[in-house]
C-alpha cells in the first residue's frame, strides 16, 4: 500500500479528504516520562504549584494546534480533549483523549497532546533530573472512519 502523503511522482500532499463524510471519530494516546525516585517523589510537594497540571494544559493546547505543527496534518474542529497525568512507580504516565466530527482521524491530536505533555513535565523537572526519559508514545485506540476501530494489543 502507498502512503497516502505522497503523489504518483513522490511530492508531499495534503491528503484530499473532501469527499469524505463527517463522523464521529475519536483516537487515545499514551506517553511516559521515567524517571529517578527523588524527582517522582519532589512531586507532589512542589512549593510553585502542580507540574502534572501545567502538562494536561499544555497538552490539551498543544491537540488544538497539531496542524500548525505537523505540516501536512489537516486542522480539525475538535469537540473535547482530555489530558490526564498520573504518577506511576517509576515516572509519569500521560494519557489523551480526542474527539471531533470531520472527514479524517484525530490520532495525530492525540499523540500530539501526550507528546508535548511529556515534553511540559521533562521541561518543568529538568532542574532536578536531567536523565529523564521519554518513551511509549503511541496510540493506543482510534474509532469512526472508513478504516474502522483500532486497538492496540499489549
Amino acid at each position: 500500500m502507498p502512503l497516502s502523503h505522497f503523489d504518483d511522482e513522490g511530492r508531499a500532499r495534503m491528503v484530499d479528504v473532501s469527499d469524505k463524510p463527517a463522523t464521529r471519530r475519536q483516537a487515545r494516546a499514551r506517553a511516559f516520562v521515567r524517571m529517578s525516585a527523588p524527582t517522582l517523589a519532589a512531586l507532589p510537594q512542589n512549593p510553585k504549584g502542580n507540574p502534572l497540571e501545567i502538562a494536561r494544559i499544555a497538552g490539551i493546547s498543544a491537540a488544538k494546534r497539531t496542524a500548525d505543527l505537523i505540516p501536512l496534518c489537516h486542522p480539525l474542529p475538535l469537540t473535547h480533549i482530555d489530558v490526564e497525568a498520573r504518577l506511576c512507580e517509576n515516572g509519569v504516565e500521560l494519557l489523551s483523549a480526542v474527539t471531533t466530527t470531520a472527514g479524517t482521524g484525530v490520532e495525530m491530536e492525540a499523540l500530539t497532546a501526550v507528546a508535548v505533555a511529556a515534553l511540559t513535565v521533562y521541561d518543568m523537572c529538568k532542574a532536578l533530573d536531567r536523565s529523564m526519559e521519554i518513551t511509549s508514545v503511541c496510540v493506543l485506540e482510534k474509532s469512526g472512519g472508513r478504516s474502522g476501530p483500532y486497538q492496540r494489543k499489549g
